[in-house]
């Protein structure tokens, strides 16, 4: 059976599922969430043109039972409902079922509500919960390494004529990144200088689109891309101290965005790109568990 774990932005956390002390008796919205259509209307036009359409927040109603048939025990489980749904704080739902598992960013549209007429030896409840971004997520972040460097110095150590190689160049100048989800998502980028490289980018092979900084980056900078919807940043990292890149993006960049299935990324540099480290996070998105 499903379980399904609460925690708010204050790291307080509760469990609910098919067992005392917190019986869920029915869960609605975990299914795809309502999609809106627009459309328009030409005259003399026999129906209506659909322009787009978008998907609206997702609303998450949990029913179910406190069982105990202490009284006090049951008005103390209450008391946790309450504090950990707080509708002041931010949280996240995670789905389990099995190996199965996904989380959701969302709020307490409405508290633990109590009816007050309940049985002698449990409390109903009500919980309403209110996504507005409607997509379910993987619970980890996915790490694609484009270009990296990988080490190969070892112990124990065995000293040979030829001398030893410390480390070798992964050559791969194109790769795969899998998006699992139902939906495009953004990712995070992060461009490393190993020594000096002028102009770092990243490239879609298929769309040819393309993001990138026209800064020539020293060794140890790194430069961030984030290109999450409503959330897009260019930062750069120069010897601990972060400061907005915004004003570097190439005009002609595209905030690149993962389509479901594969795609595939490159990179490349103007100058130096041997000594570039290019590495991607992104986190599937889902319509539903």
């Amino acid at each position: 059976m499903a379980k399904l774990k609460y925690v708010n932005s204050n790291n307080g956390s509760i469990e609910l599922g098919n067992a005392a002390p917190f019986l869920i008796t029915a869960v609605d919205g975990l299914g795809s969430p309502q999609n809106q259509i627009y459309t328009q209307k030409s005259p003399n036009q026999d129906g209506v043109t659909a322009t787009h359409s978008s998907l609206g927040p997702r609303n998450i109603v949990l029913e179910g039972k406190i069982i105990d048939s202490n009284k006090l025990n049951r008005q103390t489980y209450r008391n946790k409902l309450l504090s950990v749904f707080n509708p002041k704080l931010d949280g996240k739902l995670i789905y389990e079922s099995g190996e199965f598992k996904r989380q959701i960013d969302c709020k307490v549209e409405q508290a633990p509500y109590f009816p007050s007429e309940s049985g002698q030896n449990h409390q109903d409840f009500s919980i309403s919960l209110i996504a507005a971004n409607p997509y379910f997520q993987d619970i980890n972040t996915t790490k694609e390494e484009v270009a990296i460097w990988r080490g190969s110095f070892e112990f124990p150590l065995e000293l040979v004529e030829e001398g030893i190689e410390l480390g070798y160049r992964e050559p791969r100048l194109i790769v795969n990144v899998l998006n699992k989800g139902d939906v495009p998502t953004g990712m995070r980028v992060q461009f490393k200088a190993l020594a000096t490289v002028v102009n770092p980018s990243l490239f879609n092979v298929n769309t040819r689109e393309f993001f990138k900084v026209n800064r020539t980056m020293e060794a140890g900078e790194v430069i961030t891309v984030t290109t999450h919807f409503q959330n897009k940043r260019v930062e750069l990292n120069k010897d601990g101290v972060i400061s907005n890149a915004f004003n570097w993006i190439d005009f002609q960049s595209t905030f690149l965005q993962l389509d479901p299935g594969d795609n595939l990324l490159g990179y490349d540099a103007d100058e130096g790109i041997d000594s570039l480290e290019v590495s991607i996070w992104y986190i599937p998105q889902y319509l539903g568990v």
